[in-house]
């Protein structure tokens, strides 16, 4: 390709909310360009890029007897009322209505079109297990799109879908899926991610992984054990606590705290670490009536993801200021009168003693407080968040630390969730009809794409690892308009490209600076600059883009160096 012909501006200005580095670089080097806010138009190097990835993973996926099937972008509701999710899911659905009035929805994800598919064809044990699998964009009305093609609403993503008769064949291939995406993230050029026990979410079943792309600009949350390696989601992560001492109890006050709300203001009020305060937290419940309150201990913040599981509710959180029934500020557990309330105490105040909570009055607080005292048993859940320094709840002998990660690809196993309401049976070896078990894979395109990107670049710009750089060579000659350096470059770029190698060659006329500055940019691996001063020695350079290094070869040389270097390089 002569860069005189690419359809890929390359500037030096970015938009304002251009953060991350992949963002950056991916607009000034022309990998893309914003249509609307979390939609974006892939230049050729940017798709060339994602289409190199994409055949990494469906090597990967093919390896592991994996059928490639395309489902459709479009369903009908009926397929989605069938497992619950078309009211299940909120706003970032898509849902319309097509020219019959018929309504339609854009898929997000496609579990129902997986099992609607297999159940039409699949009716004996003998047929399973199988995975098929596809490579489709998708469209999900993110309300929160950032970072370029890290959090997008249209993208591209590979969701692969496994049936098995059994559990047990089931966590067999659920691992034997696990390393191959561990293949696949060594394959295109990411060295800093691992997999982390994760939340299932909307997706449902019981057992799941993320794979993380380790970042400080991460949004989720990592709970890392250096010890012992665990790693887990901050949404399922165990919280540890140490055994406290006994104290002796003391008689339960009220006390006046004026107009201090907070935990802090109300801890330093009364001379007392957070510590010995209970933190009230309030919830709405999505499309019921009432709340739900949590106590926790003041210097933590509740796992919304682990109470949901707890309550089994879809909770959102909720601005008590306004509610008759709560004196928001001076929220406690006793005598808290507010209507259809359901209450969970967090596993961080078991065995706690003495402590200041609100005592549903204004201004009014209580000191020396008890729950099992003042409340009678009650029940304790793991509802808070892991902090940074808390023991580690799989070796019990080291202290976790808290890190940043990007999502880079996802496992469930799914059970039967989707099987079981869609009415997919099969009959096995005694002739009994069961739903089959289900295990979902996915890794998002795109997001890959600029991970890679944000991991291999430099102040310069980009360096694509040779596995999926959209141009294996970049030819950089300067001087056109000296006959021999034009006839070396072109004579090589011909030869490259008629033995298979992508290569691109920078055909303008410009001032070598700008030519350097721009292979910089757009960083392919391999750079060959053709000059008059080289060709009087005969001699071509080749400079990689990754280490900087730089070779001095005969010219006659270049030709089969750079087939042995990509051979040799590109696994």
């Amino acid at each position: 390709m002569r860069l005189s012909k690419l359809v890929a501006e390359r500037t030096k200005d970015t938009p304002s909310d251009a953060k991350l580095k992949s963002h950056i670089l991916m607009l000034r080097a022309g990998f893309m360009k914003q249509v609307a806010n979390g939609i974006y138009t892939l230049t050729s190097l940017g798709q060339k890029a994602s289409l190199n990835i994409e055949n990494i993973i469906r090597e990967e996926m093919n390896a592991c007897d994996g059928q490639e099937v395309k489902f459709p972008v479009v369903m009908p509701k009926e397929l989605w009322d069938l497992s619950g999710r078309y009211s299940s899911i909120g706003s970032e659905m898509v849902r319309f209505q097509d020219r019959a009035n018929h309504p339609m929805l854009l898929g997000m994800t496609h579990e129902e079109a997986a099992v609607h598919l297999a159940k039409n064809w699949v009716n004996s044990y003998n047929q399973l297990p199988f995975m098929i699998y596809q490579i489709q964009t998708k469209f999900r009305d993110e309300p929160r799109s950032r970072g370029g093609l890290i959090r997008v609403r249209e993208f591209v993503m590979k969701d692969a879908y496994s049936f098995h008769t059994s559990q047990e064949g089931l966590e067999n291939y659920y691992y034997t899926i696990h390393e191959a995406y561990n293949r696949i993230y060594n394959r295109i050029g990411l060295k800093n991610f691992i997999s982390v026990k994760s939340d299932t979410g909307m997706m449902g079943g019981s057992v799941a992984h993320e794979f993380m792309f380790l970042n400080e600009n991460g949004e989720d949350e990592l709970v890392l054990c250096e010890g012992c390696n665990h790693s887990a989601n901050q949404e399922v992560a165990e919280c540890v606590y140490e055994k406290l001492k006994k104290e002796e109890l003391q008689p339960l006050k009220e006390v006046d705290t004026g107009d201090a709300k907070d935990i802090e203001s109300v801890a330093k009020l009364l001379k007392v670490d957070a510590t010995k305060c209970i933190k009230a937290v309030v919830f709405a419940i999505k499309k019921e009536e009432g709340t739900i309150v949590c106590f926790v201990r003041g210097d933590k913040e509740v796992n919304e993801a682990k109470l949901k599981k707890v309550c089994k509710k879809d909770i959102v959180p909720y601005d008590a200021s306004n509610d008759k029934n709560f004196c928001a500020g001076n929220i406690g557990p006793l005598n808290l009168k507010a209507e259809n309330c359901e209450i969970y105490y967090d596993l961080s105040l078991k065995d706690s003693s003495n402590l200041v909570t609100g005592a549903n009055k204004a201004n009014m607080h209580l000191i020396n407080f008890n729950i099992i005292r003042e409340i009678g048993k009650v029940d304790f859940y793991d509802i808070s968040k892991v902090q940074e320094g808390q023991t580690c709840p799989n070796c019990l002998n080291h202290k976790v630390k808290i890190s940043k990660g990007v999502e880079i690809g996802n496992i469930f196993q799914l059970g039967t969730k989707y099987t079981k309401s869609m009415g997919m049976f099969i009959k096995d070896s005694s002739g009994e009809e069961i739903n089959p078990i289900m295990g979902c894979y996915g890794i998002g395109v795109g997001r890959n794409l600029a991970c890679v990107i944000e991991e291999n670049c430099d102040d310069k710009g980009i360096c694509l690892p040779l596995s999926i750089a959209p141009y294996k060579v970049h030819i950089v000659p300067l001087r056109l308009d000296d006959e021999k350096v034009s006839k070396e470059a072109f004579n090589l770029y011909e030869s490259l490209k008629k033995s298979g190698v992508e290569t691109l060659i920078d055909d303008r006329n410009s001032a070598p600076g700008v030519k350097f500055a721009d292979a910089d940019l757009i960083g392919m691996p391999i750079r060959v600059i053709v000059s008059p001063r080289s060709l009087e020695s005969g001699n071509l350079e080749i400079k990689l883009r990754k280490t900087g290094e730089t070779v001095m070869l005969e010219k006659d040389k270049v030709f089969n160096y750079i087939l042995e270097y990509i051979k040799t390089n590109n696994k």
